[in-house]
């Protein structure tokens, strides 16, 4: 079994032009639950004069109807985003950080270091009023402005979030410059270092067009949770040249057409990726979608 953490409405619009309403953020959100998909992050709490698109994140989530046994989570950047996250019904927290100090200077404003140890206390913090928390590693395949990340740097970070009370992990390919020999060798270090307890993920980005055949690399290693986007939307404001996140569309249907469960509506799951199309006014980079 597939388990998919459905990033569309957050990082899937972070990087638009247009920007949605709460309306239409929260319509996209519900209809993705209505096609099965279990894990959502529908938002994120930072400045809204630097992202406005993730503006009024309070709004999205208790406007959300809820369904259950579908998980909404949100991402937090800093004590005072967490403030505002732990203020809402929120199921999850998302903590993220870049592995690389000069992409996480531009993202964070910190050291790689310093937002280490933010997000260890935030992790503790987070746990202390009983929410479960991901830690995302971002950069871990490669850095736009730094080159090689190393392996060992990744796996010491994760460590001390899984030491801080972590149990889960994604490992983020911020700017799709990953390979799959390459994801199946750290995902391999991964399990060998912290075993299958842990849960790990993965995030790709299709900058390259490698998206895809990087989840089906880690799939073979061993990971079954992997985060995507509808209609293949996402991008970084803060990463030159980035695209949008692999598809989950696409992606459902790779695993579908291998006879892997993922418990998702594809039809109805293809129909939302062309409502998000209209809303975004704009043709969306989904493979699925253009068959209908």
């Amino acid at each position: 079994m597939i388990h998919i953490c459905e990033v569309g409405p957050r990082d899937g619009l972070q990087n638009e032009k247009r920007h949605l309403s709460v309306q239409q953020r929260i319509e996209l959100i519900e209809r993705l639950m209505e096609t099965g998909v279990r894990k959502i992050e529908t938002v994120s709490f930072v400045n809204p004069k630097v992202v406005p698109q993730m503006s009024d994140p309070e709004e999205v989530v208790a406007g959300i109807r809820r369904k259950k046994g579908v998980i909404i989570a949100g991402l937090v950047l800093s004590p005072r985003g967490l403030e505002r996250a732990l203020e809402t019904e929120l199921d999850a927290i998302h903590f993220t950080l870049a592995v690389s100090d000069t992409f996480n200077q531009r993202n964070a404003r910190r050291t790689a270091e310093q937002s280490v140890m933010e997000i260890e206390d935030m992790i503790r913090a987070a746990g202390e009023q009983g929410k479960p928390c991901v830690a995302i590693l971002g950069t871990a395949f490669g850095c736009p402005f730094e080159g090689d990340v190393s392996e060992e740097k990744v796996l010491r970070i994760a460590e001390r979030f899984i030491w801080a009370g972590c149990r889960n992990i994604t490992l983020a390919d911020t700017t799709g410059l990953a390979n799959p020999l390459q994801v199946k060798r750290l995902v391999t270090k991964f399990f060998a270092e912290f075993g299958k307890n842990i849960e790990l993920g993965l995030h790709f980005h299709n900058t390259r067009g490698l998206g895809l055949a990087n989840v089906l690399a880690g799939y073979e290693a061993g990971v079954r949770h992997f985060d995507s986007s509808v209609g293949g939307t996402g991008g970084c404001p803060f990463a030159p040249k980035a695209v949008g996140n692999v598809c989950t569309e696409d992606m459902v249907n790779m695993f579908h057409s291998m006879g892997v469960d993922t418990g998702i509506d594809l039809e109805r799951l293809t129909d939302v990726a062309l409502w998000l199309e209209q809303q975004l006014e704009r043709r969306l980079d989904g493979m699925m979608m253009k068959l209908k």
